[in-house]
């Protein structure tokens, strides 16, 4: 395809990156502080024309996710503690719990994407990056049909201007804001297509992609303006939880996502991860980030408790919608269903079939999708079905469980704090202090 560009890219040496991308600062640096992280505006300018050997290089730094801001790779520095992180159904004021977050010491925040059900990720972000100074920001995950890939890396570098070297690049084929407009996963191509066009722009390359109907080819013509910073690393991470999806998350050196609730199953997916991170000739080990949702329970408390259905009970009640969508539209459910949970589940799919309209069931089955649990689905969402589907336990198992997770290679533990609880994270703060 003319004008296509390989998306191999291995990641750069420390001084490749730091060289091209950030100037000012050496390989030889520790992590920057706080104070290091904000906004360089001394920096001059980026010219808007890129040598061909200045592009590869921009271009993989901006691929590999695996360096300490824009320092270099992983492999160069001392492997660190478990990282938290927190991820939300994004609000137009998600920056207070993005605050809180970095007062409490986590190095993440990720915004969802999730056009039907919550706020625009990007204005959320924003709003954070003008009221924090440390944290990192990221989308948890963008889904590329949202918006044209022009349309994505001019919203990364507008964000990355605001919180230079803290932004994160979250990418997957959609799950939540697709299926609540009936559709499933889009298309790998597509997706990888989206990729391209996104980090060639980000990159100041001229690219050639589809413009309603018709080749085009396009860059973002005056970044030297400073009006975006397309010149501060940001990190690729991608959710990825197929074979050929890890390829390709493995071909671009990218970070890794993996959404989960069973601890066995997330090291094994980690695995084959790093099987895919090796073929694809690849150094070290891939950036590993766990998303899960959950609640930490109290000695005793019942894992159907009103505190427990609240944080929890939603991310149970995702195996009941993904049920539901495979029996009323077909779309493929990759989440077995335990034989303990099986009643439950049946029992709420015998429910959405009710679901009106008739011809679009999916409004009514993913509505509160990940933040609440409608009154009509309460009766399926059990305490058998929490324990199964979601982090949810006391505090010692959890932290044996986060354990384990770090021991086999996950780098960051990310947990989803629901709208109106938003007093779980001093929960998760303690266990994460238990980590340091």
């Amino acid at each position: 395809m003319a004008g296509r560009a390989k998306l191999k890219a291995k990641c750069p040496t420390p001084s490749l990156i730091a060289g091209v991308m950030a100037p000012r600062r050496m390989a030889a640096q520790p992590r920057p502080t706080t104070a290091k992280i904000g906004r360089q505006s001394e920096r001059k300018p980026s010219t808007p024309h890129h040598s061909p050997c200045q592009r590869q290089r921009q271009r993989a730094a901006l691929a590999c996710p695996r360096r300490a801001g824009a320092l270099g790779c992983r492999q160069h520095w001392e492997e660190p503690a478990m990282e938290f992180g927190i991820a939300m159904p994004t609000d137009a004021e998600s920056w207070r719990l993005a605050e809180r977050a970095e007062a409490l010491g986590f190095r993440s925040a990720w915004f969802y994407d999730t056009q039907m059900l919550s706020a625009d990720p990007f204005v959320a972000m924003g709003a954070a990056a003008m009221r924090t100074r440390r944290i990192r920001l990221g989308t948890g995950v963008l889904i590329p049909s949202n918006r044209i890939a022009a349309v994505a890396a001019n919203a990364f570098a507008s964000l990355n201007k605001l919180a230079p070297g803290r932004v994160d690049m979250g990418l997957g084929t959609g799950f939540t804001g697709r299926r609540a407009m009936g559709l499933g996963a889009m298309r790998l191509k597509d997706f990888e297509e989206h990729i391209r066009v996104m980090l060639g722009l980000l990159a100041g390359e001229t690219v050639e992609t589809e413009v309603e109907g018709e080749r085009r080819k396009i860059r973002l013509l005056n970044p030297e303006l400073g009006l975006i910073d397309t010149r501060t690393p940001m990190r690729l991470h991608l959710a990825a939880a197929g074979p050929k999806a890890r390829a390709l998350t493995a071909r671009l050196g990218a970070g890794w996502i993996n959404f989960f609730s069973d601890v066995p199953a997330a090291i094994a997916m980690l695995g084959e991860m790093r099987q895919a991170w090796t073929a694809a000739g690849q150094a070290g080990a891939p950036e590993a980030t766990a998303f899960v949702l959950g609640c930490v329970l109290e000695e005793g408390e019942p894992h159907d408790s009103p505190r427990a259905m609240a944080q929890a009970g939603p991310r149970a009640a995702v195996m009941l919608h993904r049920a539901a969508d495979e029996a009323l539209s077909g779309l493929h459910n990759i989440s077995p269903v335990p034989e303990s949970c099986r009643a439950a589940v049946a029992g709420y799919v015998e429910l959405a079939k009710s679901f009106e309209p008739r011809d679009a069931p999916w409004l009514e089955n993913h509505r509160g999708h990940l933040m609440f649990v409608k009154e009509e689905e309460r009766p399926f969402v059990t305490a058998e079905l929490i324990r199964t589907s979601s982090f949810t336990a006391t505090e010692a198992e959890l932290k044996r469980r986060i354990g384990d997770l770090r021991d086999a290679g996950y780098t960051e533990f990310t947990v989803q704090i629901v709208p109106g609880q938003e007093a779980a994270i001093e929960d998760w703060g303690r266990i994460m202090r238990a980590f340091r």
